[in-house]
C-alpha cells in the first residue's frame, strides 16, 4: 500500500456568530443571526436559530417579520479576523504545515507529528479542539483523513455530531472505513462537485461517492477531465493536493486563558503567566524565532483589559530571560482590588534565530539560559506536557486555569 498523507481540516462553527456570542455571552443558547454589508441578508446562523428554521441568504427584512426572537446583529469583520488569527496561529502548535483555506477554515498536514505529541493522530485532533474551546472560546469540528477531499467529508460528519452532542466534533475515516463512508454519501454532498456535475453525473447512474469511484480512468476524464480524475483518486485515499504550508512566519506568539475562578490572587496570576510564557517561548523555538518584546495582559471580571510591554537587551526565546520581565510587567499594572477573569503573555517584534543580534556583555548568561530552556523542551519529549513549571506550584496551577 501506497504511504498516505495525514491530513486534517478545521472549520469553525457558526464563525461569525460564535465570535458574537463569545462577546456577549448573554446571548448562549439563544438563537443569532449576523447580517451582511448594510445589514441585508443573513450570513451566519447559531445552532439555534438554524433549528427556527433560518435560512442562509435570507433578505432581513423578511427574516425579521418571520422569527422575531431571533437576535439580529451586523457583522464586526475586524472583530472575526482578529479572533481568527488567534485561530490560526494555535494550529502552528501542531505542525508548521498550515494552509489556510478561508477566515473560519484550515487544512494541516499531521504526517509525523505522533511522535512530538506522543500520542494518535486522533488524539492531536481533539487536544487541538479542546485548545482552541479553552483558550480562545471558539467550537470547531475537525474531520481527519489521507487527503482534503476526505478530511472535508470527515469535517461535515463531525459537525453533525456536535449538532447532536455539543462535547463532540472530531470524526476520523480511517482507510478501512473509505468504501463504506463513500456508500452512504451522495454524489452531490462531495465537496467541488455542484448542482450541474451532480446531474450530469446522475444521468450515468452514479448517485453515491462510491460509485464515482469505480469508474474507469479513461470515462471519467473524458466526461470531467483531469479535475475529475484527480477527485477520484482524492476519494480514494490519495492525496493529489497536498497541503501548502503559508511560508509567512507569524508576526506575534500569543497564549492566553481563562482561569478556573475569577481571581485576585496575584500568585495565582503569576503563577499563569508562567505557564503562558512557557507555551510561548516553546512556540518560539519551534519556529527558530527569537523575541524583542514582551508583553502581558490581564482582563478583569468586566472584561476591562490592562496590558504592559516592554523590550529585551537581547533577543531571546527562553523563559529564563522573559520570567524577570513578566514579574516587573505585572507589578505595574496588578491591582489587588481587581477581580480577573484571565491574563495572557505575548511575544513582538520577532525576528530568525540566526538573524538576532547578540549582546557580547551578556552572551554567557544567554547560552545557559538557551541550555536550560533546550533542557526543558526534551524533558517535555520524553515524559509529556506540564512536567515542569517554572517558579509555580503545579497543584497551584491547575486551580488556577480552566
Amino acid at each position: 500500500m501506497p504511504k498516505y498523507n495525514v491530513i486534517a481540516l478545521v472549520d469553525c462553527n457558526n464563525f461569525f456568530a460564535s465570535c458574537e456570542v463569545l462577546f456577549r455571552p448573554e446571548l448562549r443558547g439563544k438563537p443569532v443571526c449576523v447580517l451582511s454589508n448594510n445589514d441585508g441578508c443573513i450570513v451566519a446562523r447559531s445552532n439555534e436559530a438554524k433549528a427556527l428554521g433560518v435560512k442562509m441568504g435570507m433578505p432581513y427584512f423578511m427574516a425579521k417579520k418571520q422569527f422575531k426572537n431571533v437576535t439580529y446583529l451586523s457583522g464586526n469583520h475586524a472583530r472575526y479576523n482578529e479572533i481568527s488569527k488567534r485561530i490560526m496561529t494555535k494550529l502552528y502548535d501542531y505542525t508548521p504545515a498550515v494552509e489556510v483555506y478561508s477566515i473560519d477554515e484550515a487544512f494541516l498536514d499531521l504526517g509525523g507529528t505522533r511522535k512530538l505529541h506522543r500520542c494518535s493522530y486522533e488524539e492531536i485532533i481533539k487536544k487541538i479542539r479542546r485548545e482552541i474551546k479553552e483558550d480562545i472560546g471558539i467550537d470547531v469540528s475537525i474531520g481527519l483523513s489521507y487527503s482534503k477531499t476526505l478530511a472535508k467529508l470527515a469535517c461535515e460528519k463531525a459537525k453533525e455530531l456536535n449538532k447532536k452532542d455539543p462535547s463532540t466534533g472530531t470524526y476520523k475515516i480511517g482507510f478501512k472505513q473509505i468504501k463504506e463512508e463513500l456508500k452512504r454519501t451522495p454524489i452531490e454532498d462531495i465537496w467541488g462537485v455542484g448542482a450541474n456535475t451532480a446531474s450530469l453525473l446522475r444521468k450515468h447512474y452514479i448517485t453515491s461517492a462510491q460509485s464515482f469511484t469505480e469508474q474507469n480512468d479513461a470515462w471519467i476524464k473524458r466526461i470531467l477531465g483531469k479535475v475529475g480524475l484527480d477527485l477520484k483518486y482524492e476519494l480514494s485515499g490519495e492525496c493529489i493536493s497536498p497541503v501548502c504550508p503559508d511560508e509567512t512566519l507569524p508576526k506575534s506568539i500569543q497564549k492566553t486563558s481563562s482561569f478556573a475562578n475569577f481571581t485576585s490572587d496575584k500568585t495565582y496570576i503569576i503563577n499563569a503567566l508562567n505557564y503562558h510564557c512557557h507555551r510561548v517561548c516553546k512556540k518560539l523555538r519551534f519556529h527558530g524565532l527569537r523575541a524583542g518584546v514582551i508583553s502581558i495582559m490581564l482582563r478583569a471580571k468586566d472584561f476591562y483589559v490592562l496590558s504592559a510591554k516592554t523590550s529585551l537587551e537581547t533577543p531571546s526565546n527562553s523563559e529564563f530571560e522573559f520570567n524577570l520581565k513578566i514579574k516587573e510587567l505585572l507589578d505595574k499594572i496588578y491591582n489587588p482590588n481587581t477581580i480577573y477573569r484571565s491574563c495572557g503573555v505575548t511575544a513582538l517584534k520577532l525576528c530568525g534565530e540566526d538573524s538576532c543580534q547578540l549582546s557580547i556583555f551578556n552572551s554567557q548568561r544567554l547560552e545557559k539560559n538557551q541550555k536550560l530552556s533546550d533542557a526543558w523542551d526534551k524533558i517535555e519529549e520524553k515524559f509529556g506536557r506540564s512536567k515542569l513549571h517554572l517558579g509555580t506550584n503545579a497543584l497551584e496551577l491547575n486551580k488556577t486555569l480552566q
